[in-house]
């Protein structure tokens, strides 16, 4: 499917206060997020390269013990294998993340 639109990409409950929704190809995927306030996304690493863009709100993002708070237009550079953990502060929040290779467990079809 070479076009798309977000709203009718198939969405996943994430976490408790987090939707995912996600587009690919076989060597990068891009994921839609929607966030509830105070939704947390708890530390973790994985084996993929991460760009964090974040589209909406605010979010508190801790990268290899850095943390920074993330506004509209801000994001984060993550290598693979450092942990990282996000808490989303006091109001709606959106962000779009990048991610190669592709995370096979993010792949949702209708």
């Amino acid at each position: 499917m070479p076009y798309f639109r977000v709203e009718d990409l198939v969405p996943a409950e994430q976490l408790p206060g987090i939707e995912r929704r996600a587009v690919w190809l076989k060597g990068v995927m891009l994921t839609f997020y929607s966030f509830a306030p105070g939704a947390v996304v708890p530390e973790h690493a994985h084996p993929n390269e991460q760009i964090t863009l974040v589209t909406k709100g605010a979010m508190s993002f801790t990268v290899a013990n850095e943390t920074r708070v993330l506004r509209a237009g801000e994001g984060a550079s993550i290598p693979p294998g450092v942990r990282h953990s996000v808490r989303v502060l006091d109001e709606p929040s959106a962000a779009i993340d990048g991610w190669s290779p592709p995370r096979e467990d993010y792949m949702t079809t209708a």
